[in-house]
């Protein structure tokens, strides 16, 4: 099997805001990231997703664009991105970044022609701004994702909403407009002729309305997703996009694809739309039917969806963190009693399923939530909008308690905080200015500078796991195969020809018993003393060499 550049690598996500402050304005930067890229290269990364670094009012956090070909003055310019690309390419690390086209910023160019003066007839049918269907009625019932209707009025237009799928100033492009696939498809071209590897599509199964009927198939979340997930166009549109343009290119499309089913997926890597994508189901699985709400953590059946995507597509996009979930460590693990094993049994996790892995920003260090954040101190426009409406809904809990439910369930900004680089002000992060969002108050005992020099560390383990995948051919491109899925105790396998290689995970406080079943070597555990098959020690990882 000959694999591609994107198959052969780990990925790392920065989050730009967070990572490195350069300047000491309080924000991360493009110079920052450039001066880490020798942590990184040391660790074994040899690709980067960015997170968005365009211009933007920064609404959602870069996630609201305003100019696809402009970076955003808060993390630099032009020439710092393109140093980036030159000393990442030194270092053998490709760059990707997040192409968000789903919608654009209202402060876009394209929206604020499409709302105003003469132009309006060229650019509004860039988007959906339609006329209500009587005084104050808007266009359909459809829900934003972020709670709340779908659909504003246009400020100068009177009478007449946009729609907007998440929050009220991204308003969503329409892509039946054969001069929005021209727009998108020109700044790909852009970033790709600077040097980019490929592109992380945000929300991407969203793109394409097919129409703009109510939607009554919902009760009440998701109205209107009947007309937009998933849809017929959205295949049209990225293989048109894939030929058009990334054919000409050695790329790499990596989507973001909340609620699919295998056979979606199956349809988008045949059909060339993506390389590969993110599911959802996995870390969803600890959260009740209200977002707000958690269940516990039930390893049986995170495992058992893990393995679903596992045999479903030939090649997956493996995550257990990222900047809109909470710290993998906090969710699946035991942050209070066994940190360190915890920590090193979900990077285990992580490096031998097949696919390619990323690791968000800390998660290599063991960072946790900073979950003494209030509201009050955060940023994230969705848990904010989400917070008005139980507001509204849930009248019989205090503002206190609701800020601690979605403060540690939703608010994404617990897992954004400055990535803690040691144990000087600010985690080093910056030389003392006051920062975008609070420091985690534990950065003192979890920080890169204590991780790379104690040989023990989650950091230490990642980049042996990580080696570890690179010169193990089952590990890298073999088949996979669960051994034992139960309530606790997980064990699978990785084979590729007569080679063959045995996981075992203990997702529990308690000691447990394998059944040996073969001769196995240890080739790494995160337990230092030797550990007998008959009593597996509270969140115990190990990997094992098959001997038939």
């Amino acid at each position: 099997m000959d694999l591609k550049e994107f198959q052969k690598r780990v990925c790392y996500q920065i989050y730009p805001a967070s990572f490195k402050d350069s300047n000491n304005d309080g924000w991360g930067d493009l110079n920052g990231i450039i001066s880490k890229l020798d942590y990184l290269h040391n660790l074994g990364i040899g690709m980067i997703w960015l997170s968005p670094i365009y211009s933007s009012p920064m609404d959602d956090m870069g996630y609201d664009i305003s100019d696809y070909k402009a970076i955003n003055p808060l993390f630099g310019t032009m020439e710092d991105f393109e140093c980036l690309i030159k000393e990442a390419k030194k270092r053998d690390i490709l760059i990707v970044m997040d192409l968000v086209i789903n919608h654009t910023s209202t402060e876009h160019e394209w929206f604020k022609k499409a709302i105003s003066g003469q132009e309006n007839k060229k650019y509004r049918d860039y988007y959906f701004i339609k006329r209500g269907k009587k005084a104050h009625k808007k266009p359909n019932n459809w829900q934003a994702t972020f709670t709340g209707s779908a659909w504003i009025e246009a400020k100068g237009l009177p009478g007449y909403y946009y729609m907007h799928l998440f929050c009220d100033t991204q308003a969503d492009l329409n892509y039946k407009n054969e001069n929005v696939i021209k727009e998108i498809e020109d700044v790909i071209r852009f970033w790709l002729d600077k040097g980019v590897y490929g592109f992380r599509c945000d929300v991407i199964n969203h793109i394409y309305k097919t129409s703009l009927k109510d939607d009554h198939s919902h009760f009440l979340i998701n109205k209107g997703s009947k007309y937009y997930l998933n849809q017929e166009g959205m295949y049209t549109v990225l293989t048109r996009i894939r030929t058009e343009v990334l054919d000409n290119y050695d790329t790499f499309l990596v989507g973001e694809t909340g609620n699919i089913t295998p056979k979606i997926g199956q349809r988008l890597i045949k059909e060339r739309c993506l390389d590969t994508f993110f599911e959802f189901e996995h870390p969803n699985a600890y959260r009740g039917m209200l977002p707000i709400f958690k269940k516990k953590f039930n390893p049986k059946q995170f495992m058992n969806l893990i393995m679903k995507w596992q045999h479903s597509l030939p090649w997956m996009a493996n995550y257990l963190e990222n900047h809109d979930q909470l710290r993998s460590i906090n969710m699946y693990g035991n942050a209070d009693k066994y940190y360190l094993e915890s920590g090193k049994l979900l990077a285990t996790l992580l490096l031998t399923l097949k696919g390619t892995p990323f690791i968000y920003q800390g998660e290599e260090i063991g960072m946790l939530n900073n979950d003494n954040l209030r509201l009050s101190e955060t940023n994230d426009i969705c848990a904010h909008m989400v917070f008005k409406t139980a507001k509204r809904i849930l009248t019989f809990y205090s503002d206190e308690k609701l800020d601690e439910l979605i403060a540690n369930s939703i608010n994404r900004d617990q897992a954004r905080s400055p990535f803690q680089w040691s144990d000087e002000v600010n985690a080093g992060f910056n030389e003392g200015a006051k920062t975008w969002i609070p420091i985690h108050n534990d950065y003192e005992k979890i920080n890169a500078n204590c991780s790379v020099f104690d040989s023990n560390s989650i950091f230490n383990y990642y980049k042996k796991l990580i080696e570890i995948r690179k010169n193990n051919l089952p590990l890298l491109l073999g088949e996979i195969k669960e051994e034992v899925i139960s309530k606790s105790l997980i064990a699978y396998s990785r084979y590729h020809e007569n080679e063959k290689f045995l996981i075992i995970l203990n997702f529990s406080d308690k000691t447990i018993k394998y059944k040996k079943k073969n001769n196995l070597q240890l080739i790494i555990s995160n337990y230092s003393n030797e550990i007998s098959f008959d009593s597996l020690p509270p969140y115990f990882a190990g990997i094992y060499k098959v001997n038939e």
